[in-house]
């Protein structure tokens, strides 16, 4: 009797430390990052999926990062920036909780908020705009050695179409696809922007589509290391294509844009916005990350940066969702209604 007392209370010890793991388990501080992506609650240590290594935003996601952390003084606050495979990866982990903040295209979140492209039959509600930040345009270049004159002669190359879950990748097939070009009449390869380089240097591929801040300084590197860069013009029945299936518009890389650029390029571009959840991220932290984002700009030294302005705040952003305290901020200095 006396040893099946000493089990029972063995067993309920034991069933009460269980019982006490399981309901911590499921505790979560405000401050952290859920792994699982299920957390609803605000948080205030977020990350900010950015893009690949040699685009704009990586270090302009760094930028925004130390910007936000050195001006917003909220207890626990701290934004971390990650590589990323861009637009199409950044909304969609911003969507799951993944991510509580990220870089994105334009056309790529109007495609998600319509459930279109990479995002047919899924939602997209708990992304809300934080503002509009530059013009970004598709820079199709080749080098002069390789002999290549025209978009319609990359049949049958070896062509970088960005990293796999970025905007560069979706752009690329579109442009492709209105010369005539189907997956399969070429080589690809899913490169982000600094890789690509590389490989355009070392004779890898032949030609490299990059959806990029202008100028990018990867192109200039390019040109620098070769000095034989070429752009590869979007023109004509083909521009108007792309144009009539998508949300770009058309844009012109005017001569000097580059130091070495002595012709235009024409090409197609888009707006990048900054975004964030609208579940994780609380009204009062979007409204202190909006505000210093537009009013305090200048303490960033990328080139981009001088574009992000109250003016240019809206630009792209059309009917797209805005998070409560973006909007919030934008009334009060007269951006919105």
């Amino acid at each position: 009797m006396r040893k099946r007392n000493l089990y029972l209370l063995i067993l309920i010890f034991a069933m009460g430390m269980i019982l006490s793991a399981c309901g911590d388990s499921g505790q979560g501080s405000s401050g952290g990052s859920d792994s699982s992506g299920d957390s609803a609650e605000p948080m205030t240590n977020l990350t900010m999926g950015t893009g690949s290594v040699g685009g704009v935003y990586y270090p302009l996601g760094g930028e925004m990062a130390n910007l936000f952390t050195d001006n917003i003084d909220v207890e626990g606050f701290d934004v971390s920036s990650v590589e990323s495979g861009a637009s199409v990866e950044n909304i969609a982990k911003v969507q799951s909780g993944d991510y509580q903040l990220g870089i994105a295209q334009n056309t790529t979140l109007i495609n998600a908020v319509n459930q279109k492209g990479e995002f047919e039959g899924k939602t997209t509600d708990k992304v809300g705009v934080i503002g509009s930040l530059y013009p970004e345009a598709l820079q199709v270049v080749t080098l002069e050695s390789t002999g290549i004159e025209s978009i319609e002669e990359l049949k049958g190359k070896k062509v970088a179409i960005g990293p796999p879950g970025g905007a560069t990748r979706e752009a690329a097939e579109l442009v492709l696809s209105a010369y005539g070009i189907e997956k399969g009449d070429y080589e690809a390869y899913e490169e982000g922007f600094g890789d690509a380089k590389s490989k355009l240097q070392n004779g890898t591929i032949d030609a490299s589509f990059a959806v990029v801040g202008v100028p990018s300084s990867t192109t200039d590197e390019l040109a620098n290391a070769t000095g034989e860069v070429k752009f590869l013009d979007i023109e004509g029945d083909a521009l108007q294509k792309v144009l009539d299936n998508s949300q770009y518009e058309a844009y012109t890389v005017e001569p000097g844009t580059y130091e070495w650029q002595e012709e235009p390029a024409e090409t197609i571009t888009a707006m990048a916005l900054l975004l964030g959840s609208t579940e994780q991220v609380s009204e009062d932290l979007a409204y202190k990350m909006t505000k210093t984002l537009y009013e305090k700009s200048d303490e960033m030294t990328i080139e981009q940066a001088s574009l992000i302005t109250q003016d240019n705040a809206m630009t792209g952003v059309g009917e797209l969702p805005l998070h409560p305290g973006t909007e919030k901020y934008f009334k009060e200095v007269g951006i919105t209604e």
